[in-house]
C-alpha cells in the first residue's frame, strides 16, 4: 500500500477508535505501532518505535511534569485556592455580577499554579456555585461563569499542554510560557468585563453582594500573597532566567509543600491525596506523549506530513487562508473530543505545515491552544460544562452551554487580535 495512503487510513482508523471510546493514548499507540510495523516489517518497527519511546521518556526535561502537577495539587488539596476566591471576592463581589466575575479572576490566579482545566473548574465551581446560589444568581450565569473560567488552566502557564506542546515539538517550554502569559491574562480580563456588562444591562442576572470594608479587602490579600510569591518564585524566576523549566518546577512543589506546611494544613491525608492524584495524572500525560511518540512516529515514515506541507506550499492561496482552516480544524477537533488529546494528536500532521508556511511557531501554539481550550465548553464534548453541571444537582448540561454562549465574543475577538497582530504574543518572548 502507498506510505501516504496508509497514513490518511490510519488517521481515520484511530478517529474511529476516539468514537469508540477507546482512551487517546492507546489509540495512538495502537495505530502508530500497526503503521510502523506494516511499513518497515515487524523486527524493524518494533525497535524504531521502542529507541523513539525510550529516548523521550528517559529525557530529563519530562521532569517538569509530574512536579508542575504536584504543586497545583498541594494547593488543591489544602484549601488554598479558596483564599484566592474570598479576597477577589472582598474586592469586587459587591458590583454587578461581582460574584461570577470573581469566579473568573480566582480562575486566573489558580490557573497560574495549577495547569488544568478540569482542576480550576471543580476547584473554582465547588466554592463559587454556593455562594452564586445564595445571592440569586440565574443559574445560566452561575454556570457559565465556572465553566468559562476553567478554561484559562490550559493557557496560563504552568500549563500541561503546553509543556507536552513543547517537549513533542522540541520547543522551549520558558519560550512557549512566557508567550502565553499576557494572553491568557488578556483573555481572562475581557471575560471579566464580559460578565460585568451582562450584569449590568440586567442586574437581576447577578445581584450584587455585600461590600466589603477596606480593612477587609486588605487583610484578604494574606491569602493571595503565598499564591502569588509561589508563583512569582516559580514562574517568575524561570521567566528571569534563574531557573531551567525542571528546576523552576522542583521549587514551584517544593515552596507549595513549605507554605502549606507552614500554614499547618499538609495533613498526612492532604499529602497523600496530593501524591495520589499527581500520580494518576502524570501517568496519563506519559501515556499521551508515548501514544504521540509512537503516532509520530508513524507518520513521518510515511512522509505524509511532510507531503501536505510541500503540496500545501504550491497552492496559490494566501499562507493566510490556509493558517485560518487549520485554526478551524482544530476549533473542531477541540469541540469534539478532550482538548490535550487532539492537541497531541495535532502536533506531527499540522506543525510541519505551519513550519513550511513561514509562521512562528511559538505564535501558532499559543494561537491553537487557545482555540482548542475554547472546545471544553463547546458542544458536544464540553469537558468543563459536564464538570459544573457535576457539581450542583440542580444545573442541567444545556443551562451551562446557554450561560457559556456570551463569552465566545471575547474569545472570537481575542482570537482575531492575536491571528491579525502576532507582535502581541511575541512581544514578551525572549
Amino acid at each position: 500500500m502507498d506510505p501516504t495512503l496508509l497514513a490518511v487510513l490510519g488517521i481515520v482508523v484511530m478517529f474511529v477508535l476516539l468514537f469508540l471510546r477507546l482512551p487517546v493514548s492507546f489509540a495512538m499507540l495502537a495505530v502508530g505501532l500497526t503503521g510502523s510495523t506494516m511499513i518497515l516489517g515487524p523486527a524493524a518497527g518494533l525497535q524504531l518505535v521502542a529507541a523513539d519511546v525510550y529516548r523521550q521518556m528517559s529525557s530529563y526535561g519530562l521532569a517538569v511534569v509530574p512536579l508542575f502537577i504536584l504543586m497545583g495539587m498541594v494547593i488543591f488539596h489544602t484549601g488554598m485556592s479558596s483564599k484566592l476566591f474570598k479576597a477577589a471576592y472582598a474586592w469586587i463581589g459587591h458590583l454587578p455580577g461581582g460574584v461570577a466575575a470573581t469566579t473568573i479572576l480566582a480562575s486566573i490566579a489558580f490557573s497560574s499554579v495549577s495547569g488544568s482545566n478540569s482542576a480550576s473548574t471543580a476547584t473554582m465551581g465547588s466554592v463559587a456555585l454556593p455562594e452564586m446560589k445564595r445571592y440569586g444568581y440565574d443559574p445560566r450565569v452561575a454556570g457559565g461563569a465556572v465553566a468559562i473560567g476553567g478554561t484559562l488552566g490550559v493557557l496560563i502557564p504552568p500549563s500541561t499542554a503546553l509543556i507536552i506542546i513543547a517537549v513533542q515539538s522540541e520547543q522551549s517550554i520558558s519560550r512557549l510560557f512566557q508567550a502565553a502569559l499576557w494572553p491568557g491574562i488578556f483573555v481572562g480580563l475581557l471575560l471579566v468585563l464580559t460578565v460585568m456588562v451582562i450584569c449590568r444591562l440586567k442586574p437581576e442576572y447577578g445581584p450584587p453582594g455585600p461590600k466589603a470594608s477596606w480593612s477587609v479587602r486588605f487583610s484578604s490579600l494574606k491569602g493571595v500573597v503565598e499564591t502569588g510569591l509561589l508563583f512569582a518564585l516559580a514562574i517568575g524566576g524561570l521567566f528571569a532566567g534563574w531557573f531551567t523549566p525542571s528546576e523552576a518546577a522542583a521549587v514551584g512543589a517544593f515552596g507549595a509543600l513549605v507554605i502549606a506546611t507552614v500554614n499547618r494544613s499538609l495533613t498526612r491525608e492532604v499529602l497523600q491525596r496530593s501524591i495520589v492524584d499527581t500520580l494518576r495524572t502524570s501517568a496519563m500525560v506519559v501515556l499521551l506523549i508515548a501514544g504521540a511518540v509512537v503516532f509520530g512516529r508513524f507518520l513521518s515514515v510515511t512522509r505524509m506530513p511532510f507531503e501536505l506541507a510541500d503540496w500545501v506550499s504550491g497552492l496559490a492561496v494566501a499562507p493566510f487562508a490556509i493558517l485560518l482552516v487549520v485554526v478551524a480544524i482544530y476549533l473542531v477537533g477541540g469541540a469534539i473530543m478532550d482538548a490535550l488529546g487532539f492537541l497531541v494528536i495535532s502536533i506531527p500532521i499540522f506543525f510541519p505545515l505551519v513550519t513550511a508556511l513561514g509562521y512562528d511557531l511559538v505564535w501558532f501554539t499559543i494561537i491553537v491552544t487557545l482555540v482548542t481550550t475554547l472546545g471544553s465548553v463547546t458542544p458536544p464534548v464540553g469537558v468543563n460544562v459536564f464538570i459544573t453541571a457535576g457539581l450542583d444537582r440542580s444545573l442541567d448540561v444545556m443551562t451551562v452551554f446557554r450561560g457559556v454562549n456570551p463569552y465566545y465574543v471575547p474569545y472570537v475577538a481575542s482570537l482575531g487580535v492575536f491571528l491579525v497582530v502576532p507582535g502581541t504574543i511575541l512581544f514578551a518572548v525572549s
